[in-house]
């Protein structure tokens, strides 16, 4: 884990985007998550806003045309109050106006890590560690292909079994 200036932070990220693709992670985090141990995991502690470090990240995601990212939040951070930490609430707000335009998907924080822990085992995943001291406001990038979406994968599988059935029907 190392502590990167913000030029530097954000070099890391500009030369990860272009390199990253299909099953790569790249994940804004809150201050107290944990530094993984698998190998696959860079940890980077930026000593950015967490907000401006996510308008960053979408930026960059958005400008490569040859990824897409799926999002997840922590599904407990929509249950965590305001009373317990100050803040969130705004955070909600404003984490709702940068994911206007996507598709944002919840699951227990549990079940990102061990999906990121998995991933990490053949692929590569950049973590952005923030000054955010609020629970569960890490913000996970799974990425996709830019220019391939589920339904032609699903065409061309439909169309690799039919081949597949035909060969077998001729002979």
């Amino acid at each position: 884990m190392s502590e990167l200036t913000a030029t530097d932070w954000e070099r890391r990220l500009n030369s990860a985007v272009p390199l990253f693709g299909h099953r790569n992670w790249i994940v804004v985090a809150d201050a107290a998550y944990p530094a993984q141990s698998s190998e696959g995991i860079e940890t980077v502690c930026t000593g950015a806003d967490q907000l401006h470090m996510l308008r960053r990240v979408i930026d960059a995601i958005a400008d490569a045309r040859h990824i897409r990212p799926n999002i997840y939040l922590d599904y407990e951070l929509q249950f965590v109050s305001e009373s317990d930490a100050p803040g969130v609430a705004s955070y909600r707000r404003e984490v709702e106006l940068l994911m206007a335009n996507s598709v944002v998907n919840r699951l227990p924080h549990e079940q990102i890590i061990a999906r990121i822990d998995q991933s990490a085992q053949v692929f590569r995943i950049l973590i952005l560690k923030t000054e955010l001291t609020i629970p569960y406001t890490s913000v996970f990038f799974e990425l996709d292909c830019g220019y391939w979406g589920q339904e032609a994968e699903e065409r061309l599988r439909e169309a690799i079994a039919q081949s597949s059935a035909s060969e077998r029907n001729a002979r």
